[in-house]
């Protein structure tokens, strides 16, 4: 007997039952990414290994430790993308989006990463991305985060989020700051956390956001970033929060949120909950005005964020946002039994469906005997069973039992239509 092939360790599958929660939450976004008139586009899961080194930042965990590469057949380095951004700008620039326009885009998929596999954070994660390309303004800025409330509020659970927002300056800034930021580092190196230790040569500003508490309280001596940030950046930032208060989104500042990617500069943001533990970021972004640049195109301001959607079901789950209505049960099912049935079975339930397009209807196809197609039929969780047998088809007609209450009409077939309709929606 062979053995059984199983899922890579980190990489799930959807089942019936769990997909229609995926349906339902992509759908609700699409709904408000549409409101704000935001265009979708996909691009390829594998990119060209470079895009990412260059893009995300050779020195960050993602390149380093956690991105999925392999040499193809012509012996050129491709990887699993481990995140949206960097291939979206690829794309932009490759196909001419970016020049004297500006874009509101969007795009959800599957993204890689090698890491320790835990609740909420997998090696096959599904993210729903949107990047906006051509505006500067603090404004644009504004639109992203209240376009991420909207989402929230479309699910009832904005008040199981926080709203976390600093700002990292123009990239002279940050550079200025991380000077600084490293002389202090090295002088308590020897009692900060190992990871901490290992990113003060590599990736300074993330040590400011280390989930180690030793290592946060060794942080209140750090340099001040404000003390670093350019003044055009603090207008940017100033008429942000001014945006963000009268549109009535609430905010805390964090002076130590830095996203961990290269690209950012100026604003940065993360929504966060205490619902799901240490997995708390639920949505993160901000700007990255030279990454299109960076990448091989010219200067053209940009900004945007991510969201993982497994993290964000389990968010739902937990607050119990879901409705019970998105559970994928029938409205009809139907049954027949007899000689010369199934082919009026079959005309009819096609004759439902041109008619009755939003009535979910599944046909009995398993060839069982009548009492045994009735139970399927209970355990469907459908309202209606439509019965088809010898009698009704040399009548012409079809019975309709209520499954909820029990109640049974017979309809001729030239009616049911307009009769089932009319059950459906009492």
């Amino acid at each position: 007997m062979l053995s059984k092939i199983q899922a890579i360790r980190g990489m799930n599958d959807i089942l019936p039952g769990q997909s229609e929660i995926w349906l339902y939450v992509e759908d609700t976004i699409k709904q408000v990414l549409k409101n704000f008139g935001y265009q979708h586009v996909r691009m390829p899961i594998v990119e060209k290994t470079g895009l990412f080194t260059r893009g995300i930042g050779e020195v960050t965990d993602i390149v380093e430790k956690e991105m999925y590469t392999f040499l193809d057949r012509n012996d050129e380095s491709l990887a699993l993308r481990p995140e949206g951004t960097a291939g979206c700008v690829r794309a932009g620039i490759e196909h001419g989006l970016f020049h004297n326009q500006i874009q509101r885009l969007w795009y959800t998929g599957p993204m890689f990463r090698y890491e320790k596999p835990q609740k909420g954070r997998y090696r096959q994660f599904h993210q729903i991305g949107v990047e906006t390309f051509g505006m500067a303004t603090a404004q644009i800025d504004a639109e992203l985060i209240i376009l991420t409330s909207n989402i929230w509020k479309a699910f009832g659970i904005t008040d199981s989020l926080e709203l976390q927002l600093n700002t990292l300056g123009s990239n002279e800034a940050r550079a200025n700051y991380k000077v600084a930021l490293v002389d202090f580092l090295n002088g308590i190196k020897a009692d900060l956390d190992e990871d901490s230790q290992n990113r003060i040569d590599t990736n300074p500003l993330r040590v400011l956001d280390s989930k180690e508490a030793t290592t946060q309280t060794l942080l209140d001596g750090a340099p001040d970033f404000n003390d670093y940030i350019d003044d055009e950046s603090k207008a940017h930032f100033e008429e942000l929060k001014a945006l963000l208060d009268a549109s009535g989104v609430v905010y805390t500042l964090n002076p130590r949120l830095v996203r961990g990617l290269d690209y950012y500069n100026k604003t940065v943001f993360e929504w966060v909950t205490k619902e799901l533990g240490s997995q708390g970021t639920v949505c993160g972004g901000g700007r990255y005005d030279s990454l299109v640049e960076q990448l091989g195109g010219k200067s053209v301001p940009a900004s945007g964020f991510g969201m993982g959607v497994e993290r964000f079901i389990l968010l739902l789950e937990a607050m119990d946002a879901l409705p019970e209505a998105i559970k994928a049960t029938p409205d009809v099912y139907f049954v027949a039994a007899g000689d010369g049935c199934s082919v009026a079975q079959f005309k009819l339930t096609q004759q439902l469906r041109e008619h009755l397009p939003n009535i979910h209807i599944i046909t009995d196809c398993t060839g069982s005997k009548f009492k045994a197609q009735m139970k399927k039929a209970d355990a469907s969780g459908a309202k209606v069973c439509l019965i088809l047998g010898e009698n009704e088809l040399s009548e012409q007609t079809i019975a309709v039992k209520d499954l909820r209450n029990g109640e049974q009409n017979v309809i001729q077939w030239d009616k049911l239509n307009n009769e089932l309709l009319i059950i459906l929606e009492k």
